[in-house]
């Protein structure tokens, strides 16, 4: 193993036993590894906050268009057009604009009633039944009935879809990641709705991106074929709902280690909005991003030649002493500075507002029944992707 300074710290990103609670190793990446090489991966990794920042609006060096996942940039694969994600200007400030036109702030908080539909529709049965799922009960349903709503999917069809795109995400290893982003973008699975929606439009998002007219990279003026479309709302759809389970499942997580905390906020509600960026800051739901380094820098001392991966470790960034203080302690009173949970500069995440929405009205409505609750760590089940971290199931007893 070469390593970029004399220490003998080991990250691995596929690592399960680490990826169970990285901190501890992300913390001696801080302070021992600023810049760290590994071997086995041929990866470089910065987990500082200000490395992190940079590097995130640094985009003329730090590269998405090859893939912002490291077994994507790995695996050489070409890159389908709309996936924002995965694009470097000037293409990505064009689709992004597109994208903005139909996704703005303001439509999504005017989801809230929908939102809190859709939230009281999962819990409202559960009440008086002693425990329920963080995860399979309210985080895996409610974000999907809400881009569901948003898209045009009909409710009967939207559970086969969740676990179509779970299944996508699950990984054993990196090999496996990669077969399966082998369809990455073809947004197959939403085919028919496209046609449908091109024949029969409506006020959902799938219309809109099919009228919608704009002006192209090269100069022409145009809508988006069916095959954008069909990348675009595969795109909408596992993006759409993954962080929002995520964050659903660490609040629930979070609040039952801090019931000090929890009974607070069920007194004051107003508190929650706060509560949220101090669990996405705690706890990102997207803790790695991944670069294609396309010139030569230098990072602490070290040079990083063109052509390397960079690694951006935002969830370790929320964690730097150096930027926050006494940041391994969670405290909903927390005065925030800036978190990199969602990202920053051009890549900073679209549906950032809806996941806050969401993340906010869930544990409102949750406390709203159950202001006491504690997980039952025997039946809890840690997810395992390359992209994202959290929980697969998250029973809880209410006390």
């Amino acid at each position: 193993m070469t390593l970029t300074s004399g220490s003998d710290v080991y990250y691995d990103p596929y690592d399960f036993e680490i990826d169970t609670d990285p901190y501890p190793v992300w913390r001696r990446l801080r302070d021992e590894a600023p810049l760290y090489y590994n071997e086995k991966y041929d990866f470089f990794a910065l987990s500082r906050y200000h490395d992190v920042e940079k590097g995130m609006l640094d985009w003329e060096t730090y590269r998405s268009g090859r893939g912002s996942i490291l077994e994507l940039i790995r695996s050489g694969m070409e890159m389908p057009p709309g996936l924002i994600l995965f694009e470097d200007p000037p293409r990505h400030h064009v689709h992004r604009a597109l994208m903005s036109r139909v996704f703005t702030p303001r439509r999504m908080n005017d989801l809230e009633p929908k939102v809190r539909e859709y939230c009281r529709r999962s819990l409202d049965p559960l009440v008086g039944a002693g425990r329920f799922d963080f995860i399979k009960d309210l985080g895996a349903e409610m974000p999907m009935r809400v881009i569901g709503f948003l898209l045009g999917i009909p409710e009967q069809d939207q559970v086969a879809i969740k676990e179509h795109l779970d299944e996508g995400l699950r990984i054993h290893d990196d090999e496996d990641f990669v077969a399966k982003a082998s369809d990455l973008g073809t947004g197959g699975l939403f085919a028919q709705y496209i046609d449908w929606r091109a024949s029969h439009p409506s006020d959902d998002l799938m219309t809109q991106l099919l009228q919608a007219e704009f002006e192209d990279e090269l100069g022409a003026t145009r809508r988006l074929t069916r095959e954008e479309v069909l990348t675009y709302v595969g795109l909408l759809a596992g993006a759409g709902n993954e962080t929002t389970t995520r964050l659903i499942g660490w609040t629930g997580k979070l609040l039952s280690e801090h019931p000090d905390q929890r009974r607070e906020l069920a007194r004051d509600r107003s508190l929650i909005p706060n509560a949220i960026e101090e669990i996405l800051r705690y706890e990102a739901p997207s803790p790695i991003q991944a670069r294609y380094v396309a010139a030569d820098v230098e990072h602490h001392g070290r040079r990083v030649a063109e052509g390397s991966i960079m690694v951006l470790l935002n969830g370790s960034a929320n964690r730097d002493e150096r930027h926050f203080a006494d940041p391994d302690r969670f405290d909903v009173h927390r005065p925030l500075r800036r978190h990199l949970s969602f990202g920053y500069g051009i890549h900073l995440c679209l549906g950032a507002a809806l996941a806050r929405l969401e993340g906010r009205v869930a544990l409102d409505e949750v406390l709203s029944r159950f202001p006491d609750w504690e997980v039952d760590y025997a039946n809890a089940v840690q997810a395992r992707t390359s992209t994202v971290r959290g929980w697969e199931a998250l029973p809880v007893v209410v006390t």
